[in-house]
């Protein structure tokens, strides 16, 4: 039985009520090593094939209680009913990480070695009893995530990312770089895509900026999204493209797809890992460039990180409005400061002022979003790229958010302010037709 075709089945397996499972004694670990030892060496899986997953459940369980009454193992009720599910999803699925893709509050899990597994829950890490039940277990499973995107890894290529069927980001790293064994990061794709009101429910931004923002996308600005690992740039991208017309064709390069856009035109672009021979390379600057022989409306670059940075501002001034794109930074002045760092990773001899000059004039906006201390998310700043004053790009602020404290809960206090000032850009709104309210920019406290 092939791994796609049974992992096709895990869904529709799935209880959508997560129920955490208990810690489990040495022995048990070995009885289900046993009898899932066992399953694959004697048992028809490819019969699974065939079979409702109603049925499989049932099949599974009449195997797994052969095998217990064959071993001689002595385990209660609850006991056979987590071991039979834990095989399930062994068969089916991600072995012990399979429970906390059921937790729709798990948005991150992280895997220390085999021992110990750690999830993040609005925002905040935790360790979990769950595990793996040894090196070799846990090796199987990412070889299982693997090997489905067309992947490898092993000494010669220690180092992977991938992509779960759902979208969820995948990063394995294992010896000799890993010194205490193989390392397993998933960040979690949502299965239900926030929206703007979401965003505003849970007050990472204000009515105001939303509607500002969402302006910005239809107007065609140029913008760019700045944040740390975490911070929800890929989120906050995802909802400001749900503003974007549908007649418009969109071309979206990833290193991973992991983008949801809803309109109907939209061409999936993906990077490719050299081959074992190291050919076959196929970077976010290779797919920039071609892009601009696609007959683009908008470019959507998931994350600038090296060289297609160059690319990408050269799509932005020569007439691809619209442009979004995301960057690691902790600040806007610091993801300009990045960007020429970017262009100057091409080998391309520019003078200072000319590299300031073409991001200043690509660039329309920069909003970053930060992961607070509390695990919250916020929109910390909204910022108009003016342009050069002097050898300098100049930036202005539109909103920021305003750090009070922090309250007995140990939650970040603080509130979204506008600083007064009215963007250039607001003309631009205006010309593509969008109204623009006359105490928007006003300065406020929310």
């Amino acid at each position: 039985m092939s791994i796609k075709s049974m992992l096709s089945k895990r869904e529709a397996i799935q209880d959508t009520t997560y129920q955490p499972r208990t810690e489990h004694s040495d022995f048990y670990h070995e009885i289900k090593r046993k009898i899932h030892g066992r399953l694959v060496e004697e048992a028809n899986l490819a019969a699974l094939d065939t079979l409702e997953p109603g049925e499989i459940r049932n099949e599974i369980e009449n195997v797994v209680e052969y095998y217990l009454r064959d071993e001689k193992a002595l385990l209660n009720e609850e006991e056979r009913k987590i071991l039979i599910d834990d095989i399930i999803d062994e068969l089916t699925g991600l072995g012990p990480l399979e429970p906390f893709f059921k937790d729709p509050t798990v948005s991150d899990v992280l895997v220390n070695t085999y021992k110990d597994i750690y999830v993040e829950r609005f925002g905040l890490i935790e360790k979990t009893k769950s595990r793996f039940i040894d090196e070799t277990h846990l090796r199987n499973i990412i070889d299982r995530i693997i090997s489905r995107v067309g992947r490898r890894i092993d000494e010669s290529s220690p180092m992977v990312d991938a992509r779960l069927p759902d979208g969820s980001r995948v990063n394995v790293i294992i010896p000799p770089l890993a010194i205490d064994g193989a390392m397993l990061s998933i960040r979690r794709f949502a299965v239900v895509p926030l929206k703007m009101d979401d965003l505003i429910k849970y007050q990472t931004l204000t009515p105001e900026i939303a509607q500002l923002l969402a302006g910005c996308v239809k107007a065609k600005l140029n913008i760019m999204i700045s944040g740390g690992t975490g911070a929800g740039k890929t989120t906050l991208l995802n909802i400001l493209s749900a503003n974007i017309p549908g007649n418009e064709r969109i071309i979206t390069i990833e290193d991973s797809a992991e983008l949801q856009l809803q309109q109907p035109h939209v061409i999936r672009l993906e990077t490719r890992p050299p081959s074992i021979e190291g050919t076959g390379q196929v970077t976010q600057r290779d797919l920039v460039r071609n892009s601009l022989r696609m007959r683009p409306d908008r470019i959507v670059v998931g994350e600038v990180r090296g060289a297609e940075a160059f690319d990408m501002l050269q799509a932005m001034n020569t007439g691809h409005d619209g442009s979004l794109t995301t960057i690691h930074s902790n600040s806007p002045r610091d993801s300009l400061t990045r960007l020429e760092s970017m262009i100057l990773m091409t080998g391309v001899s520019l003078p200072e002022k000319a590299m300031r000059f073409m991001v200043s004039s690509a660039l329309d906006l920069v909003i970053q979003s930060s992961r607070l201390t509390d695990g919250t998310r916020k929109i910390t700043s909204v910022a108009e790229v003016v342009g050069m004053e002097g050898d300098v790009i100049t930036l202005q602020e539109i909103f920021v958010f305003e750090r009070k404290g922090i309250d007995k809960d140990g939650k970040i206090v603080g509130q979204h302010r506008s600083t007064g000032i009215r963007p250039k850009f607001s003309d631009r709104l205006e010309m593509a037709g969008i109204e623009v309210p006359e105490n928007l920019f006003n300065s406020y406290m929310s």
